[in-house]
């Protein structure tokens, strides 16, 4: 599960973080921590995509007239204008807390190139100024509108969602709403207020899924692995706002019933906090009859997936996203 030692690109990068003798990111508090990441993600214009534009689509209705926000997203659509392909929702990672659209528009602008496909980057509401469950609901807004309306973003009718950490765990919750509501409306033959999206596949990169904090890959990777224990359990109090919701399965996927849901990748890092509770969000899902195609990358950290560029820039990176995209290419149509 995990490497004698990282990856050595990983521990330049850990050393390199280390120099900066930087204090943990809870405290500077949300906005500070916001400014700190921002730092981090220099702006890439690569690889190009056939198109890049920014909108809105409607905010969460959870009955017919209510009015919500709008939600912001950004869509990256290959090829030239008229062609359509499927269509991958990308939710980011951050904690909750932390990171946007800008944050991972390298990462949005790989699948899109790589696997061919309409990618919908989702800027949702953060924590803590907006804890659970608004994320969750921008999230599923995002989903039911783009599924409703694939021509809107040249969509073909295939709907993927994917995420990485924070992203993961959103991705997970929306499968599992959707399935909620589809049985919802068959067994009371009513139909919920917003459109019931058919998702095809979730992508689920080291997944925050599991209110469990004492697994071995917590205790083995707390500290000096580039996210640490300190920051995860500020995250999850900016989030949640209320221990109550430790057993709300569209919090913590892992809570739920998981039968039925979409086909899934998982992928998990051995020197993360994270693993273990990605490995059993597979392993679960494998054993609710969901097929799963699970990779560990032993030798690197959290966040590795996001390293694809100057001046971060690691090999495990695209070996991971090369795998993503190879697997949404084989099973979209």
């Amino acid at each position: 599960m995990r490497a004698e030692q990282p990856h050595p690109e990983v521990q330049l990068v850990l050393e390199q973080v280390a120099a900066l003798e930087a204090v943990p990111l809870n405290q500077y508090g949300a906005q500070g921590a916001r400014d700190i990441f921002e730092q981090f993600n220099a702006d890439i214009d690569e690889p190009e995509v056939g198109r890049i534009h920014d909108t809105t689509v409607p905010g969460y209705r959870p009955q017919e007239g209510d009015q919500r926000d709008p939600v912001p997203v950004r869509h990256y659509r290959p090829g030239e204008a008229g062609e359509t392909a499927p269509t991958v929702i990308y939710y980011h990672g951050g904690g909750f807390v932390i990171g946007d659209i800008d944050s991972h528009d390298v990462v949005c602008r790989h699948v899109c190139d790589q696997a061919e496909v309409n990618v919908v980057s989702v800027d949702y509401r953060l924590a803590p100024e907006e804890p659970f469950p608004a994320a969750v609901e921008d999230a599923y807004a995002v989903a039911s509108h783009v599924g409703a309306t694939p021509d809107e973003f040249a969509g073909d009718g295939q709907l993927v969602v994917m995420g990485d950490s924070a992203g993961g765990n959103l991705s997970a919750a929306v499968t599992q709403i959707a399935r909620d509501r589809r049985e919802e409306a068959a067994e009371t033959g009513r139909e919920p207020a917003m459109h019931t999206p058919d998702i095809d596949r979730q992508v689920l990169v080291y997944p925050a899924v599991d209110a469990r904090q004492d697994r071995p890959s917590w205790e083995e990777n707390s500290e000096g692995y580039y996210l640490v224990e300190e920051d995860m359990l500020w995250f999850f109090d900016c989030y949640l706002g209320s221990d109550l919701h430790r057993g709300n399965p569209y919090a913590f996927p892992l809570a739920g019933d998981l039968h039925d849901l979409p086909p899934a990748t998982v992928v998990t890092a051995g020197f993360d906090p994270l693993r273990d509770e990605g490995i059993a969000y597979a392993e679960a899902l494998e054993d609710a009859g969901v097929p799963v195609e699970h990779r560990n990358y032993d030798d690197v950290i959290h966040g590795f997936f996001t390293m694809l560029a100057p001046p971060v820039d690691i090999e495990r990176a695209h070996e991971a996203m090369d795998h993503v995209c190879d697997q949404l290419r084989r099973n979209l149509a």
